[in-house]
């Protein structure tokens, strides 16, 4: 035991090195920000899902640490709450099981903390983390509205002739003050699960993972509680001001999340046919090139909110069942 832990704490130590080093990156390298940003959750949730609370622990400490003496405690806030935290609550969530029994599923085999609370857990986190990190950096609706004139402005000196009315940038200005948290929100849901998908698939390779392998088409969803903090935030985005910035960072976070579920839905419901794949990439592409069809995935994850329980046998992690709730 002193020596597993021991191994835990040098691999935590080395993940949260790296996790600083790839925040470092994103702060250099303006054009892949965002990935590596994300990709620094990946050192932090492979320590956590294969070594335990222990490595992820210190791995979120070591890069605290580290942000803090390379750059400023400053920095290393962001990036605790933003990612490090949230990769380290996620691994610890993934690891939990508990005897199925005890929820009336068969003896001697154990139930995994379910996918669709974990998903849950991630729309909540980041929401916590963009609004603590509003509150450090002093956002506002004054700052989109800059945005929105330094953009016109560029505008202005590429084309003399563009003078759009002081209506049309007002509106403008109202839409983007709801669409930048909201997308942010989104964006940054979507990137950390690609990173716990990522790292869940590396640990099970190399054969360290706590949690079986478990199938995501069918238990990828969300909470159903969920749907009362995206409707909540539906009503706040309407509000104005700073309820509406709100608002539109929950519709945003637990949006992501459903559209998510949406797309786990769609690979579950074409399983086995014969046209699945292209069907599957004409889904896809419809979403990224021209957006509104993601409204259709969403909406499919809003009317599916079963809550799917892993179960394997005890001692093993190799294969699992499914148990619905």
């Amino acid at each position: 035991m002193k020596t597993l832990n021991q191994t835990s704490l040098l691999t935590g130590a080395f993940a949260g090195v790296t996790a600083a080093l790839l925040s470092l990156g994103a702060n250099t390298q303006s054009s892949l920000a965002i990935v590596l940003y994300a990709a620094s959750a990946l050192p932090i949730l492979i320590a956590g899902l294969g070594w335990g609370n222990a490595a992820a622990i210190t791995a979120v400490i070591v890069a605290g640490l580290t942000g803090t003496v390379l750059v400023s405690p400053y920095f290393a806030l962001l990036i605790a709450v933003i990612t490090l935290i949230p990769a380290a609550w996620l691994s610890h969530l993934a690891n939990l099981a508990r005897p199925a029994s005890e929820l009336g599923g068969p003896d001697g085999a154990l139930a995994w903390y379910p996918l669709s609370d974990i998903l849950t857990h991630l729309a909540l986190l980041v929401t916590l983390g963009m609004l603590i990190v509003g509150v450090i950096i002093g956002y506002d609706g004054a700052m989109s509205d800059r945005m929105i004139d330094i953009v016109m402005e560029a505008l202005k000196a590429q084309e003399p002739g563009y003078n759009p009315d002081a209506a049309a940038i007002a509106q403008i200005k109202s839409i983007f003050a709801i669409a930048l948290p909201m997308i942010q929100g989104a964006v940054w849901v979507l990137m950390l699960f690609a990173a716990y998908y990522i790292a869940t698939r590396i640990v099970q390779t190399s054969g360290k993972s706590l949690r079986p392998r478990e199938d995501m088409p069918s238990t990828l969803r969300m909470h159903r509680f969920s749907i009362f903090a995206f409707l909540g935030g539906l009503l706040l985005a309407f509000m104005g001001g700073l309820p509406a910035t709100i608002g539109a960072l929950v519709c945003g976070t637990f949006g992501a999340g459903f559209l998510l579920a949406g797309f786990a839905v769609f690979h579950f419901r074409t399983r086995g046919k014969s046209w699945r794949l292209p069907v599957l990439w004409l889904g896809y592409l419809s979403v990224l090139i021209f957006t509104i069809p993601a409204f259709f995935f969403l909406l499919s994850g809003l009317m599916d909110t079963r809550r799917a329980i892993a179960l394997s046998p005890a001692g093993k992690t190799t294969e699992t069942d499914t148990k619905d709730l």
